[in-house]
């Protein structure tokens, strides 16, 4: 692994962190490709329950990093890039990881950076997070999924003015209009951030990875496909041994301890 991205397993949440501070994080094509495969090892894996990307040196991510792509230097096919590394991280974390995955937002996530953000299941932000879509200001349109999670998040008229203007919105305003989940102030965020990812990450695997498919699914879906997508994948819950162990520890008045089966 590269030098600009660090990936470390503790306890059951595996956090993925750019570490390019220098750059703000802007993101490489090389280090998108090494996230995606370290996104694909913890899907894979029974003792990963959660996923966890972050920034180093008070930034979250400042955007895709092509590097010379608009001149100079070696080129590359940016539409293949777009599709492939930019839109195949996206896809892993909005789905292919049927785990809770967690934007821990402390500083910028701009750019390509709040789409990689929204991409997540979950947006953690310290008190000086700041989030802004800022591609009309460059000529661009959003190319990380955020059309697709911005107003699904934040509602379609609010979307479409951040989408417009690159509007820059703070950690509060974040959170009033539903960006962020929790924001905590930025000298305790380490902390309370991986408190809360030690407490996600004792729910039942099994029922985290079935309601993050019917969500995804219902998405697209109409109610009645919804509806019985969640029967579906409910009956399979109901035969799970994680079922047998919540309801045990239920009455016991215990904590349940998931084994994902």
């Amino acid at each position: 692994m590269s030098e600009g991205l660090r990936c470390e397993d503790r306890g059951a949440v595996r956090t993925i962190t750019i570490s390019r501070p220098e750059k703000k994080n802007a993101i490489t094509l090389e280090l998108l490709r090494e996230m995606s495969e370290k996104l694909d090892e913890a899907a894979a894996s029974r003792e990963i329950r959660a996923v966890a990307i972050a920034g180093d040196g008070g930034s979250f991510c400042s955007g895709a990093d092509l590097g010379n792509v608009g001149g100079g230097g070696e080129r590359v096919d940016i539409e293949a890039a777009i599709r492939a590394d930019l839109h195949g991280t996206v896809r892993r974390l909005r789905a292919v990881v049927e785990k809770p995955t967690v934007a821990l937002v402390d500083g910028t996530a701009v750019g390509f950076g709040c789409d990689l953000a929204m991409a997540c299941d979950i947006r953690l932000c310290s008190s000086r997070a700041v989030f802004s879509e800022l591609f009309g200001r460059r000529g661009l349109v959003p190319d990380g999924g955020g059309t697709f999670h911005l107003p699904r998040i934040v509602g379609l008229g609010r979307a479409m003015e951040l989408f417009f203007t690159g509007e820059k919105v703070d950690a509060q305003e974040a959170w009033r209009i539903g960006l962020a989940n929790k924001v905590w102030p930025a000298e305790s965020f380490a902390d309370e951030a991986r408190a809360y990812l030690d407490r996600l990450a004792r729910t039942a695997p099994l029922a985290v990875a079935y309601t993050k498919r019917c969500v995804n699914a219902a998405l697209d879906a109409t109610l009645e496909t919804a509806l019985a997508n969640e029967a579906r994948h409910q009956l399979l819950c109901l035969r799970s041994n994680d079922f047998m162990e919540g309801l045990s520890a239920f009455f016991a008045k215990r904590e349940p301890d998931f084994k994902g089966d």
